[in-house]
């Protein structure tokens, strides 16, 4: 075993880092804390920059710590390993991306939104957008916080603990940091410091690699000869059927929803395309980022290829937990130069996605509850009010996490975090329904029209039939999924609920739909002989 990293080294190395994004902060946010700055940097940001630093928003902490343990995990219904199966949702998120740069990122330039549920507002009405914008605040806060959560976790158990610091302060600490280096560039000083986040993350990876073969003793072509032999290479998996979760066209179909919803319709994920200076520039941000995300993902799956095989060849024991392997072996069996480059990977993906999700909240609940854009205000009241929403959402963050850690349960704490998941769903069934059909939503039903309702207690006679229709599908879809494999002879939906969730919303939607006939009168002369 090679000697390991001083807490006392790693703290270094943290501090030192922040202290690097922070001073980026301080170059472009320099006249620059206008909100039209904060929240699109003035639609001029370099498309390539936006791209390559898209990556490191996309795959976060969990990723950088779960995909290569994810490789020697072993199904416990089928028995073979994992191994790059993930490769096969990955291609699907190719498909994803397309239609995001065809279909979606044309409709919010031409509409000009700096929050794409504005777009709800325009089709629908004052609920459906609210709706929206709510589920988008939920998921984010719960999704951000978990990745946090994690990512702490392994500050604490193997630096902060030396130190004596209890939990709450690291996580404190880190928000602060966070906080202060976006607080008046916005999205514009995230552009730059995810271009950071994303490079630091994959050198990481790829001298982790080399780290291993020199360990081994071999080159690139002989690690390449070890995934490849290895059990763990296997890509596709068509012989078990829908009932297999890694089977091929459940992973691909699930990986192009996931990518639809969880990027083309998250505010976090599409305000760095619509920060670009047009569209064909977001277009071409948008391709080239799906093409480095799949050859990064393929770099941490050969990754996770070769860590369980070095673990295997020298003896080490595999943890419980397969998201400890990366950075047990990292930080206490490999070259020191390792451990420092992990360190810096891991904090780059934990961050980079943490804070564009502090900024992508910020705007949201500025833009879409605030109304921002609509309101005469004076722009120094809308800095100071913005200013005051981003501290708000850093508390909350903390919040979260303190309570993920006061539960002190993985099984729960996963459980809420799948639980975020659903609440895409009926973003993908308002999308999907406003963009396809022609048809209004009857979003309110006022009771008082009718005797029998003005009987009724005042409170129960209006019912907003919108947030009926998105509580419910959620609900369903979770009924659904838990006896599917009863129901529906072994089939289980997987990644595919979203697709589930997203259909029982837009049946619920048809259900309180109706032809504007008025309206259509309007856009149409009428005939004349």
């Amino acid at each position: 075993m090679i000697q390991t990293l001083t807490p006392t080294v790693i703290l270094s190395i943290i501090i030192g880092y922040f202290l690097v994004l922070i001073l980026i902060s301080y170059f472009t946010s320099k006249n620059a804390d206008s909100n039209e700055s904060f929240f699109l940097a003035g639609r001029q940001s370099p498309w390539f920059l936006v791209a390559f630093g898209m990556i490191g928003a996309s795959l976060s902490g969990v990723t950088f710590i779960s995909v290569p343990g994810w490789v020697g995990q072993v199904d416990a219904k089928t028995g073979h390993t994992q191994g790059f199966a993930y490769l096969q949702m990955v291609m699907g998120y190719m498909l994803g991306y397309v239609a995001i740069a065809l279909v979606l990122l044309p409709l919010y330039y031409r509409l000009g939104l700096t929050s794409i549920y504005e777009f709800l507002e325009q089709r629908f009405g004052f609920y459906s957008y609210k709706v929206g914008a709510f589920y988008f605040l939920l998921s984010r806060v719960i999704g951000a916080s978990f990745r946090l959560y994690l990512v702490a976790i392994v500050l604490q158990e193997f630096v902060m603990n030396a130190f004596d610091i209890p939990f709450p302060v690291t996580v404190l600490t880190t928000i602060l940091l966070i906080w202060v280096y976006t607080f008046r560039g916005g999205i514009r000083t995230i552009v730059y410091t995810d271009t950071l986040q994303t490079l630091s993350m994959l050198v990481a990876v790829v001298l982790t690699i080399l780290g291993i073969g020199s360990a081994l003793e071999t080159d690139i072509s002989g690690l390449a000869e070890m995934v490849t032999n290895s059990a763990y290479s296997q890509v596709f998996f068509f012989e078990g059927g829908w009932s297999d979760p890694y089977n091929f066209w459940k992973q691909f179909l699930s990986g192009a929803l996931i990518t639809i919803v969880m990027t083309g319709l998250d505010q976090d994920m599409m305000q760095k395309n619509l920060s670009c200076r047009s569209l064909r520039d977001a277009q071409k941000n948008m391709f080239a980022f799906s093409i480095v995300l799949f050859f990064a993902n393929v770099l941490f799956l050969s990754l996770g290829a070769l860590l369980y095989i070095y673990a295997m060849q020298v003896g080490i024991e595999i943890p419980a937990s397969s998201d400890k392997l990366y950075p047990v072996i990292a930080l206490q069996h490999l070259a020191p130069y390792i451990g420092i480059l992990f360190i810096v990977g891991l904090i780059a993906a934990a961050y980079s996605s943490a804070d564009s999700a502090l900024t992508a909240l910020t705007t949201s609940f500025c833009v879409d509850f605030l109304g921002f854009n609509k309101e005469e205000e004076k722009e120094a009241e809308q800095k100071r009010t913005r200013f005051y929403v981003h501290i708000g959402f850093s508390v909350v963050l903390l919040g979260v996490i303190l309570i993920f850690n006061a539960l002190n349960n993985d099984a729960v704490i996963k459980q809420l975090f799948t639980a975020a998941g659903y609440t895409y769903g009926p973003l993908l069934g308002l999308f999907t329904f406003g963009m396809f059909t022609n048809l209004k939503v009857r979003e309110v039903l006022d009771l008082n029209n009718y005797p029998w309702g003005q009987r009724m207690p005042k409170p129960l006679r209006r019912i907003n039939l919108v947030i009926l229709v998105c509580l419910l599908s959620p609900i369903l879809s979770y009924v659904i999924n838990t006896f599917s494999a009863d129901l529906l002879y072994g089939f289980e939906f997987g990644f595919l609920i979203i697709a589930l969730n997203g259909f029982l919303t837009f049946l619920g939607l048809l259900a309180i739909s109706y032809h504007d006939y008025e309206d259509q009168l309007v856009k149409h002369e009428p005939y004349q002989e």
